[in-house]
Formats: C-alpha cells, structure tokens, sequence
C-alpha cells in the first residue's frame, strides 16, 4: 500500500491553491492536466537529484573538517613535546632553570661563535692577500706578466674592502689599511720593476735623440715593456671613469711618464736657477720648448705607440677606451705637468711686473691655440667642450685672473688717455673711413682700434665670466669714457654758444662761428656714428654672437634660481652695462622673446647723442642761414624793378652774405657728412630757406612781372650754389626740388600777363598739348571764381603743393592783380 502523502503546511496549501487556480481556470484546462503532471515529476525528480548531491558534499566537508582538526591536535601535541625537549636541553647546556637566563646565555654564546667566524674570515682574507703579495713579487722579474694577476686579485680585495667599510660602520680599519698598504706597496714595486725594464730599452733606442735607434727587435722588446705598464695601470683607470657629476682631468699612461721623464730633466736644466735660456721676460722660450717637443715626437708616438693603444682600448671595454684614443694626446698629457709646475712658480715671479705677466698670459694662450690648432688636443673625446687650456688653469684655478685683468685695464685706459691727450686727436680724419662716409675724429678711429685689440687678446679665454668681465669692464668702460668725452664737448658747445655763456666767459667768437662752430659739432656726430656703427658690426660678429648666446643661456637656466651668472655678476648687472633683453627677454617657460645684443646699451647711449648733435647741427646751420638772409629780406623794390636787358639774371646783391653762406658751410658738410645724414640736414636747411622767403618775401611785398622773375632767379642761383657745395652729393634734381612750394608760388607770381585773355573751357586731358599756356588774367579769373575752377587751373598748371587760398594769397602779390 502507498504511503500517505505528508500533510500540508496552510502555507504550503495556500500556493498550491493559487497554482491550481492558476493553471486550471476553465474546463478546457483539464486537457493539459497530464502534461502539467509529467512536468511537475519532472521538476520534483531534479530538486531530488540536487538534495542528495549537497547531501553528499555536506558529508565529505564534514569528513574533511574532521580530518584536519585531528591532524592540528597531533601538530599541536608534537609542538608540547618539542618544547619540552628545547627547555630540557637549554637547562643541559647553560645549567639554568630559568628559560629567559638560558636563552640569554645562549645568544652569549651566538655572539662568540659569530665572531670567531668573522675572526677566522679576516685570517684567511689576511692570508690570500699575503699569498697574492708573495705571489706577484716572485714572478715580478722572472715572469712578469703572470705577476698582474694576482696583483690585480689584491687591489680589487683592497678596493672592495673600501666600498663595504662604510656599510660596516667602519669596522675593522687595521685590516682595510693593511691590505690597502700591501697592494700599494706592491704596486709600487711592480711599477719600478717595469719602469727599468722601459728604461733599459729606451737606453739602447738613444731615446729622446735625434738619431734614434728603433730596429724590429728593440721595437718588439719597446712594446713588450709598454703593454706591461699599460696593464699595470689599467685596474686604476676605472677609478678615473667621468661621470655626469664630475669630470676627471686625464691620466697620465705610465709608459708615456717614463719616455717623458728625461725631456722634464732637460727642460728644467734649461729653464731653471741662472740658465741664460731662464728669462722673466722670454716666456715664449720655455713654452716654445714644449711646443718644440710636442711637433718633435709626437710623429712617434703616433706611429708606434697608437697600434697598441688601439688593441687596448678594444680589450678594456666601452668604459675604458677613452684613455686610450689618442697617442699624441697622451704624450701632451704627460709633458704638460712640468710645464704646470714651472708656471706654478714662474707667475709669483713677475706679479710685480704688470707688463711681464700681461705678455706672459698672452703668449700662455698663443700656446694654448697652438696645441688646439695644431694638434686639436682633446683630453676628453667625449665632452663637447674645448680643452679649456693652461691659461685657464692659471687664471681660474691659480687664481691669477683679477690681477691679471688689472693690469689689462691700466693698460687699457692708459692707452686711451694717451689716445684723448694726444694734439691731433680732436682732428677729424678724412682718410680713415670712405669718402661717402661721415668722418670721425682721429680720437674715434684710434679708440676703436684699441678696443678691437682688446677684443683679440682676450678672445681666446676659455671662460665665459671672464670674457664677459674683459667686454664689461674694460671695453665698455673705454666706451663709456669716450661717450662722456663727447657728450661734455657737446654741452660745452652749447654753453659757448649760448647768450649768457658768451657773456660769462667771453668766449671768442670765431671759434664758435661759421665753419668752425660746425667743425665741433661734426667732431661729436661723427665720432658718435663711427662708434656706434662699429658697436652694430661687432654685435654681428661670431665671438660676440656666441658670447650673448651664452650668456641668454645661462640667464634662462637660472631665471628663477638667484645665482649669479657670470662669477661675481648677476643678470641685473650684467643687463645694466649690456642690454635690457638680458632680463626681459624671457618668458616664464624660457623661451627667448626679444632680440639683443652686448652693446644694446652703449650703442643706446651714442645713438642718443648722434641724433641729438645732428639736431643741433640742423639748427645751426639753419640759423647761419637764417642770419645770412635778413638783409635779403629787407628789399623792398620787387614792385618796382624794370624788365632786365640781359639774361639769365645776375643775382640780387644782397644775397650775396647768404650764397656765401652756404657754399662754405654746405662745402664743408659735403667733406665731412655722409650721403644720408647730410641731405637729412641739407633738407631740413632747404625747408627753412623755403618757409623764410615764403614769409618774409613772397607774401610781404608786391611784385611787378620783372620783380617776379628776379625772384625766381635769386631762388635757381641760391639753389645752384647748394648744388655746386654738395658736388656728387646732390639730389638727383637738384636741390631746388626740395623748394618745391616756393617754387610752384614764384611760376604763378611770374606768369605772362601779355597772354589773351580767354574764355573757352579747359581742353581734356588729351589736347593739353596744343593748349596755349595760361596767362596771368587767364588764371586769375579761374583761381578766384570758386575753389574747383581754382583746383582745375591748378592742376592745368601742374601746382600741387600749394592750396586755393596760398595760391590766391601769392597771385594777389602782382601788382597787376593787387591794382
């Protein structure tokens, strides 16, 4: 019999209920019934399969968990026991009953045993050095090459016990310094032993003679000796490695310090105590020497000594082989130690003789260009800067540079007061610059001279601050002197010329006047466009380029840093006595936004009173001119003057003072000016001629026919003389087309008044050729009819300067007219 279904739960009833109602809600329902019970079997049979398999995980779980707390009791049981045996076998050794006295006494043994260890390390580190000692010394004669090795074991020992001593907290001093003592004094040893073996070969070569005895056997033994001592030394370079940090001078080779050795004791046999060849005033003789040395061997060194500097560099390593690049490097590397040392102790010697130590250091650089050019001496093939060279050792660190730069200084302002002080040098030189040009002064000529030979005796300086200390207070100090100079002779012209000045210091009146005036004023504009002109050239001159380029450079790299720039000088300095571009040319991000230049503010400075003698030279001369006028102005018989009976028209004989006038003074600008600023001022003088007769001719006095043409005569002589004054200067033209409206005013005032009068209209355009000219009446019936009957006329006339009212104004002055 079936078992009973298990009874329902009212909640479980209530969702079978709603199931139910949900599938069987109509008659037709019951259709499906057996479907919807195969698939509930369905579903009741998969929960079923699902029970029993979470019921078969439940109980390996179980069994598992069961498992691992019966294997953690046993561990844990194992652990008690272990323990005990710890404490039992701790109160065996130490005898104490106490577990925190036994581990105690434990940790004291520890600490034995730890430095028995260590004691025992250092006897055999103590050993294997000694064995490496003994070791290299016994084959150091018979077989030297088998000595390297273990000498090379040592040092690398002694090395590495430098490199851990500080990580040890300096432990064990007396075996760092041991082992160091040993390996030096073994390299020592080993050095002097191959040392004389080089000797002995260069004995039997006849080095350093002329006659020099090189057969293939002695070269065989020359190279045997040299890879020994290049071996020798090779563990040492790697001492020397250059970094980004640092820059290490470069290594004297051994070989090359045993070849140089007996040419240092024959130039200090040369150039020391009383030797005749040991002069304070004859440094050429000691470094002409070197030089002597270098051109004389350094063929050699390059033909023998470079294959095997070569096979080195390939067998120490990329790190390495720059101290190996160059054979004739190397050999000047090795020379210039003595020649150190003598200038160690020749400088102290001539610090009281400003000028032996100024052509000493001259002659030190023509040395060290010498070595660049000849030998394009490189110590450091991998930096991208020059051998920097032993004038700037002494200089910079001897210390040298400041009492040198004075003595360039006194020498300097010396000159230039010799310079200023001399007779002639107020004389303004027309030979020395070209005939176009406007000419300066013999003093000019003569500073600029000067400074471009300071330029050259301090343009091969490898330091930067010291160039710019040279350009700032040597040369632009001379410049500024100069600019004083010039400015002063200014103000004392214009304090000469003025009424109070003539009347406080009765100054004489001819040396103020007419040319002569003009010739003081010519020496200042000329001398101040020389020097500035010159200040131009040398901004574009590469040395200078370079020298501001640099100097942009290291302004952005520390735009924000405070330091100084050059030495002593900061950027606000340098900008002070340069160029303002110096400190606002930068943006924040660096980037350059202005142009400049070294002498921005010097060639500011000159510029500034070339402008402002030229005004005063513009005045002047428009005031001689004005001057020569007034009794011109003052003839009144323009109305009255008959038709002449010859032609051309002799000129009024009052304008005789004027004609003077300008021919002297125009003469002497013409010599003296250039093209361009002389017909600056040559037009400013011609306007203010045209604005006097304008004014105190042409509109003041009425004019017959006869007067209007002797006006317009007076006007062609007056411009025919500027022109002969001018010669190859003049304008093409003439100078009278810069009297343009004086002109068109005196061919209106002078037309015919005998023409027909007419009343046709105005031809168009292209009749205006067979149109009679216009008469006088002719014009003014159309001048004064209204103002575009007057532009008309006008434009017939060919007049475009004047306006309708200047034109009605001069027609008005004819007499016919005015009657």
């Amino acid at each position: 019999m079936a078992n009973p279904p298990p009874s329902l739960s009212s909640h479980e009833k209530t969702r079978v209920e709603d199931y139910l109602n949900d599938k069987i809600q109509v008659f037709a329902d019951f259709e499906g019934l057996d479907s919807l019970l195969s698939s509930l079997r369905a579903q009741h049979e998969l929960q079923r399969k699902q029970l029993a398999e979470a019921q078969e995980v439940l109980s390996n779980a179980t069994k598992t968990s069961n498992e691992h707390a019966e294997a953690t009791r046993k561990r844990a049981e194992e652990f008690k026991q272990q323990q005990v045996d710890i404490d039992k076998r701790l109160k065996v050794i130490t005898g104490s009953d106490a577990s925190d006295d036994a581990a105690k006494r434990f940790e004291l043994s520890i600490d034995k045993l730890q430095r028995l260890e260590i004691s025992r390390g250092y006897v055999v580190l103590l050993k294997e050095a000694e064995e490496l000692s003994k070791e290299a010394l016994q084959n150091a004669k018979s077989s030297p090459r088998s000595a390297l090795q273990p000498y090379t074991r040592l040092r690398n020992i002694a090395e590495s016990l430098k490199d851990v001593q500080p990580a040890a907290e300096g432990a064990a001093p007396h075996l760092v310094d041991y082992v160091a003592k040993l390996a030096s004094a073994l390299r020592e040893h080993m050095k002097a032993d191959f040392t004389k073996r080089l000797q002995g070969t260069l004995e039997e070569m006849k080095w350093p003679s002329k006659e020099l005895h090189f057969p293939n056997d002695l070269k065989a033994q020359w190279t045997d000796n040299v890879e020994l001592l290049l071996d020798l030394q090779t563990p040492e370079l790697k001492d020397r490695e250059p970094t980004s940090q640092k820059v290490v001078d470069p290594p004297i080779l051994f070989p090359l310090e045993v070849m140089a050795h007996p040419l240092e004791l024959r130039f200090r046999y040369h150039f020391s105590g009383d030797k005749p060849t040991n002069r304070l005033d004859k440094p050429e003789y000691f470094l002409s020497h070197i030089m002597d040395l270098v051109n004389s061997f350094g063929g050699f060194f390059a033909s023998f000594l470079q294959p095997i500097l070569d096979e080195k560099a390939k067998s120490v390593g990329s790190d390495l082989e720059w101290n190996f690049y160059n054979a004739s490097h190397a050999f000047i590397t090795a020379l210039l130690p003595v020649l150190r040392q003598k200038i160690t102790t020749f400088l102290p010697q001539i610090s009281n003789h400003p000028q032996l130590l100024s052509h000493f250091m001259h002659e030190l650089m023509s040395f060290d260009d010498e070595i660049r050019e000849s030998w394009n001496y490189l110590p450091d093939p991998y930096t991208d800067d020059n051998w920097k060279g032993m004038t700037w050792e002494a200089l910079t660190q001897g210390g040298w540079f400041d009492p040198w730069l004075q003595v360039e200084k006194d020498f300097a302002l010396a000159r230039y007061k010799d310079i200023v002080d001399s007779p002639d040098s107020g004389h303004i030189d027309y030979e020395g610059v070209e005939r176009s040009a406007t000419k300066p002064t013999k003093a000019a000529i003569r500073v600029n001279d000067l400074l471009e030979t300071i330029t050259e005796r301090y343009q091969p300086l490898s330091s930067f601050s010291q160039k710019l200390r040279f350009l700032i207070d040597i040369q632009i100090t001379i410049f500024d002197q100069f600019h004083e100079r010039l400015h002063s002779a200014l103000e004392a012209y214009l304090t000469m010329t003025s009424t109070i000045g003539r009347t406080v210091q009765g100054t004489d009146g001819a040396s103020i006047e007419g040319v002569a005036g003009l010739e003081r004023l010519c020496r200042v504009f000329g001398s101040a466009e020389y020097l500035e002109k010159k200040m131009e050239d040398w901004s574009n001159e590469v040395f200078f380029v370079e020298l501001w380029s640099e100097l942009q450079e290291r302004v952005r790299k520390n735009n924000d840093g405070g330091k100084n720039v050059a030495g002593s000088m900061s950027a606000t300095d340098i900008a002070s006595r340069t160029s303002q571009a110096v400190t606002n040319g930068h943006h924040a991000n660096g980037q350059d936004t202005s142009d400049g230049a070294l002498f921005d503010e010097t060639a500011s400075a000159y510029h500034r009173l070339r402008l402002r003698s030229e005004s005063i030279i513009t005045s002047t001369l428009t005031s001689n001119t004005r001057s020569a006028l007034k009794p011109y102005s003052r003839v009144s018989t323009w109305a009255t003057i008959s038709a002449p009976s010859s032609s051309p028209l002799p000129p009024t004989s009052d304008l005789a003072p004027v004609m003077r006038t300008l021919s002297t003074e125009i003469s002497f600008f013409s010599r003296t000016l250039g093209v361009a600023p002389l017909r600056r001022i040559l037009r400013q003088v011609l306007l203010s001629i045209q604005t006097y007769l304008w004014s105190n001719i042409l509109v003041r006095n009425s004019f017959s026919a006869a007067g209007a043409a002797q006006l317009a005569s007076d006007v062609d002589h007056l411009s025919g003389v500027i022109d002969a004054a001018l010669g190859p200067a003049a304008p093409v033209g003439g100078s009278l087309k810069a009297l343009r409206k004086l002109s068109e005013g005196l061919m209106l005032l002078g037309l015919n008044a005998a023409a027909p009068k007419s009343d046709q209209k105005p031809a168009a355009q292209g009749d205006s050729e067979d149109k009679p000219a216009l008469g006088l009446w002719e014009v003014e019936k159309r001048l004064f009819k209204d103002n575009e009957s007057a532009r008309g006329v006008l434009a017939e006339l060919g007049i475009e300067m004047l306006t309708e009212a200047e034109a009605r104004s001069v027609l008005e002055k004819r007499v016919e007219i005015g009657n």
